[in-house]
């Protein structure tokens, strides 16, 4: 694509990155055929083609957003699914956050969206804000059906009937391996996900004790900034990460780290994003270093039950599948349970990981099923389905259709808002893809599970 900017603009880091990606595009059209809010949509401007052609016009002419302009580039949900489609390796991602950025400096948003925007930003990274909220929520969930406001609908009805208690293993400190030890690692024990389901980091930390990794959480590590960078709020979005990157690597030059593993895929693309996003702050060496070793958790695991130095296969201890006769197993997996694998955008298209949790779910002996289109997003997307509603409800319906006609036990995922979406219309049990793998592995059940499971006849659904 032809460009036009001049020297003077191309000096700003963020201009002089914006041309080089949308001269890397050839106006192909493949990423329509992947993108969700087109294939629901149908509005060649809710394509990534048409957004670049928006973001293009108003960078190049430095113009004022207009509101045409800003809502087509909110429908983005940032899936990227555009990304893994692109011959040309248009990194679209990098452009439409540096967009989000400029409309937030120069656009001014009718009041509701201000608001809206501000509550979000100043709630959901931060736990115990977050929890005293849900609990608001859940108190005015029978009164949703009042709300003028669509998104105000939504934010009630995100509200989890259950409300887990704090956990105590997301605070900081170390926890030895089971076994001779492998590897130290740092868990981001994240913000929105502590206060969500706790359960997830719990068995993250079970999980890679018991394989030999001492697992420390840093002190001072929290957000990992995404929910704030998304909506093109920089600053707030650099200030929290700028916290992880320095807990990090205060652990990294103390103990050492192997890997910062990190259980929720939409947290993970943007940690290994840091080296990008402060490549122009005084901490971009350690920002650097830090989204040089950002794993997901799949990542980690497939290390530590791969070969080992022998190159021997490797196996889960018997005791972890039996027991002992002092302290037996309470309960295993079913034979043959059928997982239905979401597999979450953020960590397909964003972290280019495909294969890692099903062959680790099927090392676990769990049968594997996909829904059709995997590739295309469930809507949830961060803040995506409380502030785009409707767009998200269609495509979170589409998701479940698909997952349900597989008729699974079980449907597993490596992202909390993936299974917070899913698990709001869906009546299959929804669980994160470690805590089946702890279970499996000879941890306890996963909470998730209301009494017994039944294994279920085999029957397709129909649409």
């Amino acid at each position: 694509m032809q460009t036009t900017f001049t020297d003077d603009q191309l000096k700003d880091p963020g201009t002089s990155r914006a041309n080089e990606i949308l001269r890397a595009c050839v106006h192909c059209g493949f990423c329509t055929a992947t993108c969700p809010t087109y294939q629901v949509l149908g509005d060649e401007l809710d394509s990534p083609r048409g957004r670049i052609y928006l973001i293009k016009d108003m960078l190049e002419n430095e113009r004022v957003p207009d509101a045409k302009t800003v809502k087509h580039i909110d429908r983005c949900l940032s899936c990227l699914a555009c990304m893994t489609t692109c011959p040309s390796g248009v990194h679209y991602m990098h452009l439409v956050d540096h967009a989000r950025d400029y409309i937030e400096q120069r656009y001014k948003r009718p009041f509701s969206d201000r608001a809206l925007r501000w509550v979000l930003a100043r709630i959901l990274p931060y736990p115990m804000r977050f929890r005293v909220a849900l609990l608001g929520a859940k108190i005015g969930r029978p009164f949703a059906r009042f709300m003028p406001d669509a998104r105000l609908r939504a934010m009630l009805e995100m509200a989890p009937k259950h409300i887990p208690p704090v956990s105590r293993n997301d605070d900081p400190q170390t926890f030895a391996p089971a076994v001779p030890k492998r590897m130290r690692v740092a868990l981001m024990t994240g913000c929105a996900q502590k206060a969500l389901n706790t359960d997830i980091n719990d068995a993250t930390i079970r999980l890679l004790t018991r394989l030999g990794a001492e697992v420390v959480v840093a002190e001072g590590a929290g957000c990992c900034g995404a929910l704030t960078h998304h909506m093109g709020k920089t600053g707030e979005s650099h200030a929290t990460a700028a916290k992880n990157i320095r807990a990090w690597t205060r652990e990294m030059d103390a103990g050492g780290l192997d890997a910062i593993v990190i259980n929720t895929s939409g947290c993970g693309t943007t940690v290994k994003d840091y080296g990008h996003m402060f490549r122009n702050d005084p901490l971009a060496a350690d920002a650097a270093r830090v989204a040089e070793i950002a794993r997901d958790v799949s990542e980690v695991l497939m290390e530590l039950t791969g070969t080992d130095t022998e190159g021997r296969a490797w196996q889960p201890a018997r005791e972890w599948i039996a027991g002992t006769d002092a302290n037996p197993r309470k309960e295993s997996p079913p034979e043959a349970m059928v997982v239905a694998y979401h597999a979450a955008c953020s960590l397909q298209h964003g972290q280019q990981i495909k294969t890692h949790p099903k062959t680790l779910l099927k090392k676990a002996g769990f049968t594997i099923v996909e829904p059709s289109d995997p590739h295309l997003c469930c809507g949830s997307a961060g803040t995506y389905n409380l502030m785009q509603p409707e767009i998200s409800a269609q495509l979170k319906e589409r998701k479940v259709k698909m997952l349900e006609a597989k008729n699974p036990d079980v449907i597993a995922a490596g992202n909390i808002g993936c299974m917070m979406q899913i698990g709001s219309a869906s009546k299959v049990p929804i669980v994160h893809t470690v805590e089946l793998l702890d279970w499996a592995w000879g941890g306890p059940k996963p909470p998730a599970f209301n009494g017994d499971i039944v294994k279920k006849d085999n029957i397709p659904r129909l649409r």
